[in-house]
């Protein structure tokens, strides 16, 4: 499949020019290829956004949720294929590639279904006068999507936008541009023209083209924390209004009172190892009560054991490879470093296929033992299959553990009190604490999301996101 560049309706595809998408299983397998965008195809995509605008901007909520609901049921029809694309090009099992292209049609429903709320006004009357709450929409929106669930997320930032009658200029993800961008050219076709416009490149240039461009008033990023950052630092002149998710650090604590059965080690395998630990909400750290470390430690260890790697397009693959050459690198190092630092690191799971292992980017999970808080792999985003695991002693300590971060993502706390473990949860730094779960899923499109700290700005998913894609 080819990814192509997409402006007011129109799509531009130079074969000359377009950088091959590769399959991260398959190091020499081209997917599809993608549109090399430019500063100049950004400018004239932001021209169309702002032209399409006042016509769109002018429509109910309802008018638009009817053209979103159109698009819903189109993206979905096509959604088996896309599935099997999408792993292709992202590495993830395909359950996990069919979660992720599922939210497409998902999110543009749920939205929809707030169209009456965004067009009735909230109206207060007393003996002082009337005061009458309007929400309305921002302008050109620029949309900057993360490759490691680029649908799902992608859309979490669109359909909010577009029902508050934001028009979008996107930028997909440089590594899995290929199946998001299939449903944003079935979006396109339900849509005015210009409504939505995509151009794909990098993010020094296009990216950075759209934050700086004068007509875009709202932008939503979904990425790391230094590039969002220089997102920041480049809309200043302009005064826009962000929307920021960055990265996580994401602590999970296992209190005295929990039980350590088999749900509770198989939700903890699929919170630290779900897209081979690339996801912005995965546990990244592990507290565990001193009482039951050793006894969690093993159960937790010969779980992960059972994982097995390869293409996600085998039936009995339960974990991808790393997506990309760079995040190969980064984790691969980092596991060599947390080794030689003293640690103990146990090399887990099955290879599928041993023969074909180097062909990808492939890496067993690990389990980390021995670390002190503040060792680089507690400290950092580790964003790959590798966790470490500390024993804490006091509730306090395992707090203050917890909030010993620049990140305030998510966490979780375990506990078979359900009401201790909420007690303990308001005092963790974080933008969303869950109890007894803590993976994908477990955040609900219509919860509200976001991050404390360096984690981010603003709130996304629910009625929030609507509200902070209008003006007032």
């Amino acid at each position: 499949m080819d990814a192509p560049i997409l402006i007011d309706g129109q799509t531009h595809f130079d074969a000359d020019h377009a950088r091959v998408v590769t399959n991260p299983a398959h190091h020499k397998e081209v997917v599809g290829r993608r549109a090399v965008g430019t500063g100049g195809y950004a400018h004239a995509a932001v021209e169309a956004a702002t032209s399409a605008y006042e016509r769109w901007s002018a429509l109910s909520a309802a008018e638009r949720a009817q053209m979103m609901l159109a698009a819903a049921v189109a993206i979905e029809a096509g959604n088996g294929g896309r599935a099997r694309l999408l792993t292709r090009e992202h590495g993830q099992p395909l359950s996990e590639a069919a979660h992720d292209v599922g939210g497409a049609p998902k999110i543009l429903r749920y939205y929809a279904g707030l169209a009456d709320r965004f067009d009735t006004p909230d109206v207060t009357e007393d003996d002082l006068g009337r005061i009458v709450r309007l929400l309305r929409p921002m302008g050109p929106t620029a949309v900057i999507a993360p490759w490691n669930a680029p649908v799902y997320l992608s859309y979490l930032m669109i359909a909010p936008a577009l029902l508050a009658g934001n028009t979008i200029v996107i930028k997909p993800p440089s590594y899995t541009p290929l199946a998001v961008t299939d449903t944003l050219l079935e979006l396109d076709r339900h849509l005015p023209s210009g409504v939505i416009n995509v151009v794909p490149g990098s993010g020094p240039e296009v990216g950075a083209a759209l934050v700086r461009h004068p007509s875009v008033r709202n932008i939503r990023f979904t990425g790391s924390t230094e590039t969002g950052k220089q997102l920041m630092r480049d809309a200043a002149d302009s005064v826009k209004n962000i929307g920021l998710e960055l990265g996580g650090n994401d602590p999970a604590v296992i209190l005295e009172g929990a039980t350590i059965s088999d749900q509770l080690i198989s939700e903890f395998v699929r919170g630290v190892y779900a897209g081979t630990g690339q996801i912005c909400y995965n546990i990244k750290r592990i507290y565990v009560h001193r009482s039951m470390y050793e006894d969690f430690v093993d159960q937790f260890t010969e779980a992960v054991d059972q994982i097995v790697i390869g293409d996600g397009l085998s039936s009995d693959v339960t974990m991808g490879p790393l997506n990309n050459e760079a995040q190969f690198k980064f984790v691969d190092a980092l596991v060599d470093r947390t080794r030689s630092s003293g640690a103990t690191v146990a090399t887990l799971g099955r290879r599928q296929d041993p023969t074909t292992w180097d062909d990808g980017w492939f890496i067993q999970p690990s389990v980390v033992t021995g670390l002190a808080q503040g060792a680089e792999l507690v400290e950092c985003e580790q964003f790959g299959p590798v966790i470490p695991i500390i024993p804490f002693n006091e509730e306090s300590e395992a707090i203050a553990l917890a909030n010993q971060s620049e990140f305030g993502l998510a966490a979780s706390v375990w506990d078979d009190d359900v009401d201790h473990a909420f007690d303990i949860a308001r005092q963790i730094e974080a933008g969303t604490v869950f109890i007894n779960v803590h993976r994908v899923g477990a955040s609900d499109v219509s919860m509200e999301f976001g991050g404390f700290k360096q984690s981010g700005l603003g709130r996304g998913h629910g009625w929030v996101a609507v509200e902070e894609n209008s003006e007032l």
